[in-house]
């Protein structure tokens, strides 16, 4: 499994993946985000599925951005051009791996910017080649393992957030999601792109690295239980349930 998180922003896009590999009771490290950047051209892609689909797929489409990359003014054509090369594997390799019993799952984030973009775009495609645009509305995606680190993204984030908050953010929906599936863990790799740089920064980190913001997290939230209103809630455990009429031993 995978844990891929991309955000848009007012002032521009982020993204944080991990970077553990599991197969069967294996586990390996390998880089899920691959990033370009070029004058007025700049943007990443982070996956999450089969890392054979993966792989040929970016060939693929490096090979297309080498041969034509001046057609791509505008970062949906990029993405609709990586889209073909999804399609273009899916009818070389989808049929074998069936057969295997393995899914083609291969979903995506596209960030970035290009020349006759108005701002830094974001995209979720999927498998089957079409995307959808992620805007403000709700200003995050997730592939992968989704469940554990939405609702905190659902109850905080919004698109008129700093691009700090966001980051903290992403990684507290990272850190619930390594706490609760063993198949997603550090080294951890964000992206960042602010609007009209054309340039997305790349860095790894890993747990020693912010160990102090998980120990951080845990113990405010233990804090915050303990001061919690609960006048309601001790109904549930006290010895006399006035509206039953009932007195307990």
């Amino acid at each position: 499994m995978t844990f891929c998180i991309g955000i848009k922003l007012q002032s521009g896009i982020l993204g944080l993946a991990d970077t553990r590999i599991t197969s069967g009771s294996d586990t390996t490290t390998s880089r899920k985000v691959f990033t370009l950047n070029r004058e007025k051209h700049s943007f990443f892609i982070m996956t999450s599925g089969l890392r054979s689909v993966r792989d040929k797929a970016i060939t693929y489409f490096l090979e297309s951005i080498e041969e034509r990359d001046d057609s791509f003014d505008k970062l949906y054509k990029a993405v609709n051009e990586f889209s073909s090369q999804i399609r273009r594997v899916a009818s070389e390799d989808k049929q074998s791996l069936v057969d295997a019993g393995l899914s083609f799952n291969l979903f995506s984030i596209i960030g970035g910017q290009l020349e006759n973009d108005k701002e830094s775009k974001l995209y979720l495609l999927y498998p089957e080649g079409n995307w959808i645009e992620i805007q403000e509305g709700t200003p995050f995606v997730i592939i992968g393992n989704s469940g554990f680190g939405t609702p905190i993204l659902r109850r905080s984030l919004h698109y008129t957030d700093s691009m700090e908050f966001a980051l903290k953010c992403a990684f507290l929906a990272f850190d619930a999601t390594r706490i609760s599936a063993n198949d997603v863990d550090y080294p951890i790799d964000t992206v960042y792109l602010k609007n009209d740089s054309y340039f997305t920064i790349e860095k790894r980190f890993t747990q020693p690295e912010l160990r102090h913001i998980s120990d951080f997290w845990n113990t405010r939230i233990k804090a915050a239980i303990n001061a919690l209103p609960s006048e309601s809630l001790n109904k549930a455990i006290s010895k006399d349930d006035p509206q039953l009429n009932i007195k307990m031993e």
